[in-house]
């Protein structure tokens, strides 16, 4: 059981990697924002992507939770 949940651990980790890298390149800012500091809402595409790391993000910690349980 704990190889299965180490490999789902790199599928999820991967995942975030990914979907934080096209959150990136979208948002056209760059990786530390600009030097402005604006405040925009969410919509369509980005609102999606964001939920989705938070999503993946509470798997990986409940992976690395059980992995450290059952271990």
């Amino acid at each position: 059981m704990g190889v299965y949940l180490n490999i789902g651990q790199i599928l999820v980790s991967v995942l975030i990697v990914l979907v934080i890298l096209i959150q990136v390149k979208e948002g056209g800012s760059g990786l530390f924002g600009s030097a402005q500091s604006t405040v925009r809402t969410r919509r369509g595409l980005e609102k999606t992507l964001f939920q989705f790391t938070i999503i993946l993000t509470v798997v990986f910690l409940g992976i690395s939770i059980l992995s450290v349980r059952l271990g």
